[in-house]
């Protein structure tokens, strides 16, 4: 088998200490809240590689720790805090209660999406007296230094630091992200062990007072313990390769003088709807989450099998959608072809099959062309028990739990006696007869499907089973688009809503008299609501002018406020947050002020700026940004513009890269004085805490500056800042 190996930065043929004995350590989950999808990604790609080696006949011996300690980055560290504690504390339970609750979860999760057990899971707090003998080996060999309590790896003492990253030299300063420790010799070394403040709750008699352990070395104590100081293969996500995998790296061979590890794997991240996933973007999905919307764990499984573990993976709901389809037709293929007879195959039919199967697993762990090999299988005249043979032994390193579908789609005894009877009904060309019977097993939650000459019948999926209300998009690019089409009406009125069901109804409300006067229509995306805000829009959506649309999760800002412009068909367009109520017509003022050719935005509420740092808020003439309060524009603009970019799923600065779209293009950007709205509080400005609204901001800023900052001279107007 072949493998990138991070370490030397090429695919090379994984060569073990021992034959026949694989001796491999995952970075485990940190156990403060669920693990999501992209955490679940990467122990699939673990779980892949074991597979993998086992087939070839080897015996794997797989530890993947339990960090139940927190998640000691450094900044975390230094700052003496941990996440474990925080939540505990926010939860009023134990560190070690939360621990425990979350480490199950883990479990069940790897279980539920065909992971193997690792044959060890130690925790971290079983081994802090490994943590501190890998410490005080350091200690004694000159890899570390003591300083009040805390114990710091000295960087430039161990001259192979870097060696896995490419982090070298001055650049090594680039992986501290935390302020100054003033104990440290220097701003490279990190802690192996950390003093205890007063009132700490998880801390450790050690040699050097009550302390707790740094980040890095856990796993170094572990994988020793369970391994020995040579393993054959560590995996774990790029992220951790700078700088945990490098710290972890440089104390076992700092503490043992040997080669620690001959194999580094590192998946790709995950992202999803194309941006990064983090719990501030509310898009680091879990497996839950999944499951809450009729989604097989399993499907997960394939949709990861079809993009190389070195690649980046864009999640999203479409994808899934589709990899449930095609998920389900593989299990219903093999269905099928476990009801031929099972007969011996020829090798001759199997094993160029095989041999294609087994060249793009041992070629860097290509299953994307490994399962493309099944699918070529599956349509292929080879006989079927041939076929479910190999889909067998195939899945045992796919690990779609394809053995079992026999039993799954094994149908209830009663429903064989009405199968047998539409079977003769059907024999007779009674066909009308024969449908009633399909459609009473239908109700049943039975599938029936004909076959050749035969029916088979099997109990409906999950995804099956699920009653959709009404229907839902997962993305803009699947609505129908009427940009390019001429205008229906005069103004198309456009409504996010998501939650704050009450604060939705006094937005819209407000909104409906003005309809039919202006030729208007009102488009809402209701952005996964779970409030009821749903229900009265699809309500609402039966009124003439109304179009309410929804989605199957919530897409981000920019996204969703695109699938409202994807369908809308006035002339004018306004884009109304639900925080504010209409008071009066502002329907013809934003007209008036659109038909000037060189208005490209306008709104009632503006921007300025001198710099693109600090922006004031302007009510009247040319500004730099409209709020996204209330912006009008020509939908014909759009042609030239473009629509609003979805990397920002959080609404804030979102309005002002918008504004600039047009500024870009040479459009003015107008605010008008006196419009009759009323600005009401923003739910969900002021539901988020202080810090939280901080992050948002500032990763959106960052955002916007990436873009325009470079161009700032160019698109700032001089004139309004006298």
């Amino acid at each position: 088998m072949r493998l990138f190996n991070t370490l030397a930065r090429q695919v090379e043929e994984v060569r073990l200490h021992q034959p026949g004995t694989v001796r491999m350590y995952t970075c485990g989950p940190t156990v403060y809240r669920s693990v999501h999808i992209g955490n679940l990604r990467s122990y699939l790609m673990a779980d892949w590689v074991r597979r993998a080696l086992e087939a070839e006949g080897n015996q794997v011996i797989h530890v993947k720790n339990i960090t139940d300690v927190g998640h000691m980055r450094q900044e975390l560290v230094d700052q003496g805090e941990d996440k474990v504690i925080q939540a505990a504390l926010d939860s009023g339970q134990t560190p070690q209660e939360i621990a425990e609750f979350y480490t199950q979860s883990f479990l069940r999760d790897e279980a539920a999406l065909g992971i193997l057990p690792a044959s060890h899971y130690p925790r971290a707090t079983d081994h802090i007296q490994e943590m501190q003998d890998v410490t005080q080996r350091l200690l004694d060999r000159g890899h570390a230094y003591q300083v009040q309590g805390n114990v710091y790896f000295s960087v430039g003492d161990y001259s192979g630091y870097g060696k896995l990253s490419g982090n070298v030299g001055e650049g090594l300063l680039d992986g501290v992200r935390a302020e100054a420790d003033p104990l440290k010799r220097h701003p490279r070394d990190f802690a192996l062990w950390k003093a205890a403040d007063p009132g700490r709750l998880l801390k450790w008699d050690s040699p050097w007072g009550q302390g707790f352990p740094g980040w890095h070395i856990e796993c170094s104590a572990m994988a020793v313990k369970y391994l020995g100081p040579q393993l054959d293969i560590h995996t774990g996500g790029v992220d951790n390769i700078f700088p945990h995998h490098e710290g972890e790296l440089a104390q076992c061979e700092g503490a043992y003088d040997l080669p620690y590890v001959s194999h580094w794997v590192h998946g790709q991240h995950l992202l999803a709807d194309g941006v990064k996933m983090s719990k501030s973007q509310a898009n680091d999905y879990t497996l839950s989450d999944l499951e809450a919307k009729g989604f097989d764990p399993l499907t997960f499984r394939y949709l990861c099998l079809t993009v190389h573990f070195r690649t980046r993976m864009n999640f999203t709901f479409a994808a899934l959608k589709a990899a449930q389809q095609g998920f389900t037709r593989l299990k219903d293929r093999v269905w099928h072809w476990s009801r031929s007879p099972q007969e011996t195959p020829d090798a001759a039919v199997t094993e160029p099959w095989r041999r294609a199967f087994s060249d793009a697993v041992n070629q860097n762990l290509n299953l994307p062309r490994a399962l493309a090999v099944f699918w070529e299988l599956a349509h292929s005249n080879a006989p079927d028990s041939a076929k479910f043979a190999l889909a067998l032994e195939f899945d045992r390193v796919l690990g779609l739990g394809l053995e079992l579908v026999p039993d799954q789609y094994r149908a209830p005894l009663e429903s064989v006696p009405l199968l047998e009877r539409r079977s003769t009904l059907r024999a007779h060309a009674q066909y009308a007869e024969a449908d009633s019977i399909r459609r009473d097993l239908q109700a049943a939650d039975l599938l029936v499907r004909d076959v050749a000459e035969e029916t088979l019948i099997r109990p409906f999926t999950a995804w099956e089973r699920r009653h959709e209300p009404w229907h839902s998009y997962s993305s803009p690019v699947e609505a129908p688009s009427f940009l390019e089409a001429p205008s229906t009406r005069q103004f198309t009125v456009s409504v996010v809503a998501c939650n704050y069901k009450a604060e939705v109804q006094r937005c819209i409300s407000s909104i409906l008299p003005w309809l039919d006067p202006m030729d208007a229509e009102l488009v809402i995306v209701d952005n996964d609501s779970a409030d009821g805000t749903q229900d009265w829009l699809e309500e609402l959506g039966m009124a003439p002018n109304v179009r309410v649309v929804h989605t199957d999760h919530v897409l981000g800002d920019g996204a969703a406020k695109n699938l409202a412009l994807r369908l809308a068909q006035g002339e004018f367009v306004l884009m109304l947050d639900p925080s504010v109520e209409l008071s009066g017509d502002i329907f013809e003022p934003m007209r008036r002020a659109l038909q000037d050719p060189t208005v490209g935005i306008a709104g009632p509420w503006g921007l300025t700026s001198t710099d693109l740092h600090d922006f004031d808020e302007a009510n009247s003439g040319p500004v730099d940004a409209v709020q996204a309060y209330c912006m009008g524009f020509r939908r014909a603009t759009l042609h030239d513009v473009g629509l609003l970019r979805e990397g920002f799923r959080f609404y804030r600065v979102l309005d002002i890269d918008f504004s600039f779209q047009f500024k870009e293009k040479g459009y003015q950007v107008l605010a008008l004085p006196d419009l009759p709205l009323v600005r009401h509080e923003h739910f969900v400005w002021s539901a988020l805490s202080p810090e939280m609204r901080d992050e948002l901001s500032q990763e959106n800023f960052r955002r916007f500056l990436r873009k325009w900052g470079h161009r700032h001279d160019l698109l700032l107007h001089s004139t309004h800042h006298d």
